[in-house]
C-alpha cells in the first residue's frame, strides 16, 4: 500500500523533513524551505534558439515560491542550484520578475547555491551565494550529489521522476528520492523535465535501495523502489 498525505514526513540523518506536493522540502527545526532547479528564464533561452515556448516560466515559478513562503513562513530559503537557466538569464528577466525576486530575497534569509547552469548566481538580486555546499547540523546542502556516500546530503540536479501502476493505471510524476541518509529533490521550475529514478545516474547513488515520494496535485504518495516502473 502507498502512504498518502498532504505532506510526507521522513527522517534524513536524524532530521525530520516534510516533502510537499509543490516539490519544496521543509525543515521545521530550522524553519527552512528548500527548493531545487528553478531554471528561471529557460523559456527565453530556448526562444533565442528558435524553439518558441510561452514566456511565462519565471512568472509561474516565482508564484509557486511565493505560495510556498506564504504557506510555511520560513526564516530561511535555500535554492539548491540551477536557479537560473544560464549565465545571462538574470539579464532577461522582466522588470516585474526582477522586483519579485528582490522582494523575496529581502523577506527571508535567502541562500543561492551555485549549480552547473549558474556557477555564479547574480548577487544584485539579493540573497547570499554559496559556491560549493552549506552544512547545518545533521544536513548538508549542495547542487549535485557526491558519488561517494554523504550522510545528510540534500541535493537537486537530476530532476528525479518516477512511474508506478496504481489501481490499474500508470502514473508518472516528479518525485523526491531518499534512503534516510541522502535525498534528491524534484525540479521546482515550471519548464523542467525529469530523469527516471531507475536510471543508473540516480540509482547508483543508492546502493541499498530507496523510497520515492511522488508529487500529486494535492498530496504526496510514497512508494518503495520495488514498486517503480522503468520508462
Amino acid at each position: 500500500m502507498s502512504r498518502v498525505a498532504p505532506t510526507i514526513p521522513f527522517l534524513l540523518n536524524g532530521a525530520e523533513l516534510l516533502a510537499e506536493p509543490s516539490g519544496a522540502l521543509y525543515w521545521p527545526a530550522r524553519e527552512t524551505l528548500i527548493v531545487a532547479d528553478l531554471h528561471l528564464e529557460k523559456g527565453s533561452h530556448f526562444a533565442r534558439r528558435g524553439q518558441l515556448l510561452p514566456p511565462y516560466d519565471s512568472r509561474t515559478t516565482l508564484s509557486l515560491i511565493e505560495d510556498a513562503i506564504a504557506r510555511r513562513r520560513p526564516r530561511r530559503l535555500i535554492a539548491l542550484g540551477d536557479s537560473f537557466h544560464d549565465a545571462d538569464a538574470a539579464e532577461r528577466l522582466a522588470p516585474d520578475d526582477r522586483g519579485r525576486i528582490a522582494r523575496l530575497t529581502r523577506s527571508v534569509e535567502w541562500i543561492w547555491i551555485a549549480g552547473n547552469h549558474d556557477p555564479a548566481p547574480p548577487g544584485e538580486l539579493g540573497g547570499h551565494v554559496v559556491t560549493e555546499a552549506l552544512a547545518d547540523g545533521p544536513l548538508v546542502f549542495r547542487h549535485e550529489a557526491l558519488t561517494s556516500p554523504a550522510a545528510g546530503e540534500i541535493s537537486g540536479h537530476y530532476h528525479p521522476k518516477a512511474a508506478v501502476t496504481q489501481r490499474g493505471r500508470r502514473i508518472a510524476a516528479r518525485c523526491f528520492v531518499e534512503d534516510g541518509r541522502r535525498a534528491i529533490l524534484p525540479a521546482f521550475g515550471a519548464y523542467t523535465g525529469g530523469l527516471n529514478v531507475l536510471d543508473p545516474a540516480i540509482a547508483r547513488l543508492y546502493a541499498i535501495g530507496f523510497r520515492v515520494h511522488l508529487l500529486g496535485p494535492r498530496k504526496v504518495y510514497s512508494f518503495p523502489k520495488s514498486r517503480l516502473l522503468r520508462e
